[in-house]
């Protein structure tokens, strides 16, 4: 019975210890699985190749509206223009224009053959000579460049030496309002008539203009007619130089009447002098309105054919009106009629 007993528990432990096993080894093999399948999950990702991606290195996605040459791209004879401002390499990044000019043509004339507004354009060009003009505001520059087929240089510079310089105006001391003002500026150059050429007309103040360095001539006036100030002004490469006048005039509206007060005649011809006979302004209209310079003037109005006038004087911050009483006229050809009589002789009538 004990030997029975003890087979009965030996057969026991073996099957218990199967089971002990069979647990094991499905443990092991799930260990293995999950091995294998995170390795084969690893294999689909792609290693990076190279250092990390950041603002030194390169990134996954580029930037919009960037182009990018790769080198060796830029193939055949041309030339790269950069425009500095100053001779210590101050580089223009904005504000000009590139026009390029083919030389040797009929009678010494250049055609225009591209234009460009990027700051550093690469011009592809066949060998030969041409002239480009560089334009920055009123700064410009032309001279002749040399494109070769091979070995050329890898850059023209055009040094403009510009400057620019910005005006200010002031009436009764205070900013002038706008469109009250404006001013011109004149080169320092003079013809054979000793004329100066207009770099710009009718600007407005408070504006920068961007000019070659120099000595230039500003005229600032005020209103339409003769309260102007003259000044002349140096621009400094690489600097902005500012300058500030002060205008003094009046203004003064005219109206030519049949009695003190009385409605404006139309269609009224007026002419202003000084008191020594120099004409300042003329116009049309029935109120015309101009800014005088501080002085002493006379105004000839002239309507239906005859011709009245008057005597009189602005001072600095007037803003008078001025009125031409219809009495003593005098007709187109310079006669004083006598009292009442207003008609005018056609021309070439005798009278009776």
């Amino acid at each position: 019975m004990i030997e029975a007993a003890a087979k009965n528990w030996q057969a026991g432990a073996r099957r218990h210890l199967g089971v002990a096993i069979r647990a094991q080894v499905a443990a092991l093999a799930v260990v293995l699985l999950s091995i294998f399948s995170a390795t084969a999950s690893f294999a689909e990702e792609p290693i990076p190749d190279g250092p990390p991606t950041g603002p030194w290195g390169p990134t996954i996605e580029k930037r919009k509206n960037t182009t990018v040459v790769e080198r060796g791209k830029t193939k055949g004879p041309g030339v790269k223009l950069v425009a500095l401002l100053t001779g210590d390499g101050q580089q223009i990044d904005q504000g000009l224009v590139w026009r390029v000019f083919q030389t040797g043509g009929q009678a010494g004339k250049s055609k225009l053959l591209m234009e460009s507004h990027e700051a550093s354009p690469f011009l592809k060009l066949q060998p030969g000579d041409y002239m480009v003009n560089a334009a920055f505001g009123r700064a410009n520059l032309t001279r002749k460049i040399t494109v070769k087929a091979a070995d050329g240089p890898p850059f023209e510079a055009f040094v403009l030496n510009a400057g620019g310089l910005r005006l200010s105006a002031l009436i009764n001391g205070k900013p002038a309002p706008p469109g009250s003002v404006t001013y011109s500026i004149f080169a320092d150059d003079r013809d054979q008539f000793e004329t100066r050429s207009a770099v710009i007309t009718a600007a407005k103040p408070n504006l920068i203009i961007r000019l070659n360095s120099g000595i230039y001539r500003v005229v600032s006036l005020y209103g339409d007619a003769n309260a102007k100030i003259e000044t002349d002004v140096t621009v400094e490469a690489g600097k902005l130089t500012e300058t500030t006048v002060t205008h003094s005039g009046g203004k003064a509206t005219f109206k030519l009447v049949t009695r003190s007060g009385g409605e404006a005649m139309p269609d009224t011809r007026w002419t202003i002098q000084t008191d020594d006979g120099e004409t300042i302004k003329e116009s049309v209209g029935a109120l015309p309105t101009h800014v005088l310079a501080p002085g002493k003037y006379e105004v000839t109005a002239s309507s239906g054919g005859h011709i009245f006038q008057k005597t009189f004087e602005i001072k600095d911050g007037d803003n008078v009106s001025v009125e031409v009483l219809m009495t003593a006229a005098r007709d187109d050809r310079g006669v004083q009629p006598s009292s009442g009589a207003t008609t005018i002789m056609p021309t070439g009538q005798n009278p009776n």
